[in-house]
């Protein structure tokens, strides 16, 4: 297959005309909108609204015609990276393509048009979906009972420690100890935090497996739970991981597990096989709904039969009559973790997602996730190091090493950007590293012409390094100040 060059990929130089706003393009008088003569009274705004509510002059808004506006949005849009456009190989975020039918089914007027406060004879199918979500994610775990409420992956492990923190006070403990491995992913100390919890670290092992001796070493009466990630960050699926769950449970502690790689595991293992009591699921990640830009998001809880009576109310359940409905009537409950009942138009995603492959193509989306992380692996082993040893999950991680070279890795994944592929993770969890997950959903041709780009570029870095080091070149901006424009952000338009 032929690589791709800078001069070839979608990412090519904006002209002038491009950058310029809408202040700068429109003209007086343009509108984008015909709006005939108002057919309601006159009324005086002044003496209906005092002066006080008026500004002495008009905003500056721009004035432009509508065919001129679509244009500038669809430029500005082509300026963007998107799943759409682009590969995406954005190690821990899973960054996979949403399928469109999953988009018309959560855009059918049944759910859009439903109001939260509906009476519940009159919203009966999308709570029947809810509980078929639900009923899914229990077989699909392994564990008793799910919860849909979370609004996020962040959300949905606050809710699981708040629900283990809950078993514990209701056996009279007060446990504020949370141990997590060093590969755990950064939310999971923030959880401890906001739980009022302490977050200590165990060690991994040079394969970046669990140092079971730290563990043991840790594990004590004031713990509380462990947060594991299996497969964890550095690609690697732990095998001990039933032995973890036994050092923890022979101390009252409960296993925790970060949800956010089970596209890896689907049909293949179930968590609550190898002693998980809590996890949450991170739908973007594993099933498909949309990522990024703040939301919306989800993050269903799933817990073994010890902590069902702690989950979040209301529930949603099938009567005996055959009737869904919510149940508010759990003593032991943390509560609500948000408003309403969770976010619906992300669950019926998930579900038409999970529906539309069947148990089948939920193992087949396992199988092709691993499989492609260890092909994309495999081709660039020669030129790329590996600091931990195949065979690898859904992700790997590589750090670029070059003879008598200073170019980092930040110098590769701008350089990606002038071939027209998304950057990878960098330097998390471990320093200088590329994270690579390249999901079930990309073809082979697109897995190859991304490790015959990598190829190239190490290529360029032994022809002409200062090619890699200034990159990228075809954006429309270059290099930004990324410390400078987070903390002094300069957004404000001002006319020359």
């Amino acid at each position: 297959m032929r690589v791709a060059t800078p001069e070839s990929s979608t990412c090519k130089p904006k002209s002038a005309s491009e950058s310029r706003l809408l202040f700068e393009i429109g003209a007086p008088g343009s509108c984008a909108a015909a709006i005939g003569e108002s057919d309601v009274p006159p009324v005086d705004r002044i003496a209906a609204l005092g002066a006080e509510s008026f500004a002495a002059a008009a905003p500056g808004l721009p004035e432009i015609g509508e065919l001129d506006l679509v244009r500038h949005y669809k430029r500005l849009a082509h300026r963007l990276f998107s799943v759409d456009e682009n590969f995406y190989p954005l190690g821990s975020c899973t960054m996979k393509y949403n399928p469109r039918v999953n988009e018309k089914a959560a855009g059918l007027p049944g759910f859009t048009d439903l109001h939260p406060y509906q009476d519940v004879a009159d919203a009966q199918g999308v709570l029947e979906l809810l509980h078929r979500l639900r009923t899914d994610l229990e077989e699909i775990s392994g564990l008793a009972e799910v919860t849909l409420q979370p609004s996020a992956g962040a959300q949905g492990e606050m809710t699981g420690l708040m629900i283990i923190n809950a078993y514990h006070r209701s056996r009279g403990e007060i446990r504020g100890k949370v141990l997590a491995p060093d590969s755990a992913h950064g939310t999971n100390p923030a959880t401890c935090a906001m739980c009022a919890c302490d977050a200590c670290t165990v060690k991994s092992r040079p394969d970046g497996r669990v140092d079971l001796d730290d563990l043991r070493a840790q594990v004590d009466e004031h713990t509380a739970a462990l947060m594991i990630t299996n497969p964890n960050t550095v690609g690697v699926f732990d095998e001990q991981i039933v032995d973890i769950a036994g050092i923890l449970h022979a101390k009252g502690a409960q296993l925790y597990l970060d949800g956010a790689n089970m596209n890896a595991l689907l049909g293949i293992s179930r968590p609550a096989s190898f002693g998980v009591d809590v996890m949450h699921f991170n739908t973007h990640k594993t099933f498909s709904t949309p990522h990024g830009c703040g939301g919306p998001g989800a993050g269903p809880v799933g817990v073994a039969e010890h902590l069902r009576p702690f989950l979040p109310v209301p529930q949603v359940v099938l009567r005996e009559d055959g009737t869904f409905d919510w149940d508010y009537e759990r003593p032991k409950s943390i509560g609500k973790v948000r408003s309403y009942y969770g976010q619906v138009g992300v669950l019926v995603r998930a579900y038409t997602y999970i529906r539309s492959l069947g148990a089948d193509g939920l193992l087949d989306v396992a199988r092709k996730a691993v499989l492609s992380a260890n092909y994309l692996a495999a081709c660039l082993k020669d030129r790329f190091h590996m600091p931990f040893p195949p065979p690898y999950a859904h992700e790997f991680i590589t750090v670029p090493k070059f003879e008598n070279s200073d170019v980092t890795e930040l110098d590769i994944a701008k350089r990606l950007i002038d071939y027209g592929f998304h950057p990878p993770t960098m330097s998390w969890p471990i320093h200088h590293c590329l994270m690579i997950e390249p999901t079930e959903t990309e073809s082979l041709a697109t897995l190859d012409a991304f490790a015959e780009t990598l190829h190239a570029i190490a290529d360029e870095v032994d022809s002409d390094p200062e090619i890699v080091k200034t990159a990228p070149h075809t954006t429309p901006v270059k290099r930004l100040d990324e410390v400078t424009a987070s903390r002094k952000p300069n957004v404000r338009w001002q006319p020359l």
